[in-house]
């Protein structure tokens, strides 16, 4: 590459006191020790437990009784593992551990670790992928990697300690949204009742005299109506969001359109998958509608629409239920019939207020969910614009 060429090669986004110096177009070859040969895979019927994690291509699988390295090393996914852009591609791995054949591990040498882990995350790898069964990254596509350093070590720390603070936010601000997670299930736990119970173990003051929750099925509270095929009039835009399993699945994160609703669902409705693989995460996976002509609802969901109970304690009793999750025998796809839904058997307290109480309850934890989720994804979306300013595209450059 020319003194010309290399003059080019920066990033959009630089720290002021760096201005004036260049970056170099290298690879993985030229900044990286492999140590492959070091890497050990144990079975499952080989490993005994213990406190050192054992990684393979995307992370830790297990924990081992013993350890092969005792060092910071950067571990990359050699085969299946994700390659595309802003996925786990790399990670560091430091302390003791152990490492299968399944990632591949280099130790940084002409380069900041953190620097390059990030640099590779931010890649699309794809275009350096192997083999179709399975695909692979191999040891020889991974050293052609081109990688854009900065020529000053200095501001390699600089990228590098940028990034880190942001990722320890992020970690923070994950581990917050774990804990409100746990909080939610405990809520459940103790404000509906368990297996063999009539009544929860938390009752609040003013119902604890209100005796035991009427025992009753889904058919003498709600009406039931199966979903109809909107498949021909599915768009990327349009008036109605088509409520299918991914749409609940993603929790609403993935969505489709349409202008006509051949089943429409109004506020207070709940909307249930009734078809899913075996061991999914799907079966039985509500969504509570809260505003009117806004869905519409797709075949393999239900829409269940609450008579003489409270719409949201209703979400929150069907929501994956244990009734609707033993139809799964994890070996043929589960199919939910009619008949199985509207038998579902229920224990809902005869006080509105009390339904009241505690579905405002379960719902204020997840407005708190869903706001953490936000948080973080704007913090995730933040750290991907720093990637796309921080690094330069070695494509740009031409020689």
């Amino acid at each position: 590459m020319s003194k010309n060429n290399e003059n080019k090669l920066v990033p959009k986004l630089r720290f002021p006191e760096f201005i004036n110096e260049i970056w170099k177009r290298k690879t993985i070859d030229e900044t990286c020790e492999v140590l492959n040969n070091l890497r050990k895979p144990l079975t499952s019927n080989l490993r005994e437990k213990g406190e050192y994690p054992y990684y393979g291509a995307s992370g830790i699988i297990d924990f081992v009784k013993d350890f092969i390295f005792n060092e910071r090393l950067l571990l990359i996914g050699e085969d299946g593992a994700k390659w595309g852009a802003y996925e786990k591609t790399a990670f560091i791995a430091e302390g003791k551990y152990w490492v299968n054949n399944h990632a591949h591990v280099l130790k940084p040498t002409g380069v900041e670790d953190t620097l390059l882990e990030n640099y590779l995350v931010k890649l699309d790898l794809s275009p350096f992928i192997t083999g179709a069964a399975p695909p692979k990254l191999t040891l020889g596509k991974l050293k052609s990697i081109p990688v854009p350093i900065p020529n000053s070590r200095k501001e390699q720390q600089k990228i590098a300690d940028c990034l880190s603070s942001l990722d320890e936010v992020i970690k923070a601000e994950s581990q917050k949204l774990d804990v409100l997670k746990e909080h939610k299930k405990s809520l459940l736990q103790n404000l509906l009742p368990q297996a063999g119970e009539t009544v929860p173990k938390f009752r609040f003051k003013q119902f604890e005299d209100s005796g035991e929750w009427q025992e009753t099925t889904l058919t003498q509270v709600a009406d039931y109506e199966n979903g109809k095929a909107h498949e021909q009039d599915i768009a990327d835009d349009g008036k109605f969001i088509v409520v299918n399993s991914k749409f609940i699945s993603q929790d609403g994160e993935v969505k489709k359109f349409t202008n006509t609703a051949f089943l429409p669902a109004t506020k207070g409705d709940v909307l249930m998958v009734l078809s899913d693989i075996p061991n999914g995460k799907a079966i039985a996976k509500c969504f509570l509608v809260e505003e009117d002509n806004r869905y519409t609802v797709n075949q393999r969901i239900c829409r269940i629409t609450p008579r003489n109970v409270n719409s949201k304690i209703l979400y929150y009793l069907l929501n994956r239920n244990p009734y609707f999750l033993a139809f799964d025998d994890g070996v043929k796809q589960t199919n939910l019939r009619k008949e199985d839904v509207l038998n579902c058997p229920l224990l809902i307290p005869e006080d509105p207020k009390e339904q009241e109480n505690i579905a405002d309850t379960l719902s204020s934890v997840d407005d708190f969910i869903k706001g953490q989720i936000e948080k973080l994804e704007a913090l995730q979306l933040h750290k991907k614009g720093l990637l796309q300013g921080l690094f330069p595209n070695v494509n740009e450059v031409t020689a």
